[in-house]
């Protein structure tokens, strides 16, 4: 206690340090600051000390990427009742934020002779139903062993990532090993799905377009040069680089490409089971898909019924 009066009027960086910012780092409660001066703790200070513990420990849970609103909906979520202000307050206070995106880095390299399959999608990155609407696209790591390429697939409906491949290439191959598990995890005969990817040569190739073929799947390829075609699969590869690969929790950069891997597979998982998307009512995909499948079943059932 003698320590925080003697250093809470402190300047350091141009702000004052005070009494919660010193309780932060000694990992005191304030309010058990207060109470030793002989000065009661209002009931904010004491509701503070109560919360603050459990959001770092959820922002730090999420690979400390959650801005305010997303830290919110997830206190929600674990049973805090807590206002989206008081979240706000205490993450200043905390000297926490969400991540932020950088501009990505262009991997495509279209094949001028290859024909390519017309654009099914046309900007309209929705679906009704999981397996519809796939979208694809590949990016880039560094790392110590050199760079590293990840493809990954999402489902539209969902935004769940429902096959991956991380290799040290950015051939077809690395796109057909993503295919491979994409449809272990969901069906080998789909016969009203729709892939869509950008021009690069990888997705203009016969092998891709053939082992689509052999899921009963059709292609679908955006405009040369245009983010816009392919924006869904960029906003992933965006947020999985902001979120991962050069997030607050810092776990790169990595050795080697197995070591990446291993990391994107607990993101992955972490993306399709906990992450909140805002674009399906802050629910993760898997949780979406979950519902969407209880609701059909229903259907069926009153129906059956009457």
């Amino acid at each position: 206690m003698r320590f925080i009066n003697a250093n809470k009027d402190d300047i350091v960086a141009g702000r004052r340090l005070g009494v919660e910012r010193i309780c932060k780092v000694l990992q005191v409660a304030p309010s058990t600051y207060y109470a030793a001066n002989g000065r009661p703790a209002s009931a904010r200070q004491i509701r503070d000390a109560e919360v603050w513990p459990r959001l770092l420990e959820i922002w730090e849970a999420n690979y400390s990427v959650y801005g305010v609103r997303k830290l919110w909906k997830a206190a929600k979520r674990a049973g805090i009742e807590i206002g989206r202000d008081q979240v706000a307050r205490l993450m200043k206070i905390l000297e926490i934020e969400g991540v932020r995106r950088e501009k990505r880095h262009k991997t495509t390299k279209p094949d001028p002779k290859a024909p390519r399959h017309p654009d099914l999608v046309n900007r309209v990155f929705s679906a009704a139903a999981p397996n519809q609407l796939w979208v694809t696209d590949l990016t880039f790591v560094p790392t110590w062993q050199g760079l590293a390429y990840v493809c990954f697939i999402i489902d539209a409906f969902s935004r769940a990532i429902v096959g991956w491949r991380c290799a040290s290439n950015m051939k077809t191959g690395t796109v057909l090993d993503a295919i491979e598990m994409a449809r272990w995890s969901r069906g080998r005969h789909l016969p009203k799905l729709r892939c869509h990817s950008n021009a690069g040569s990888q997705f203009t190739s016969i092998r891709y377009g053939e082992r689509l073929a052999e899921i009963g799947a059709t292609p679908s390829i955006g405009t040369v040069a245009d983010s816009y075609d392919n924006a869904l699969a960029e906003t992933v590869n965006g947020y999985y680089k902001a979120e991962l690969v050069r997030g607050p929790a810092k776990p790169g950069p990595w050795k080697t490409v197995d070591d990446l891997e291993l990391a994107t597979l607990g993101w992955v998982h972490w993306h399709n089971t906990k992450r909140l998307h805002g674009y399906l009512g802050d629910v993760p995909p898997f949780e979406y898909e979950e519902s969407f499948y209880a609701g059909v079943t229903s259907a069926k059932e009153l129906v059956k019924i009457k």
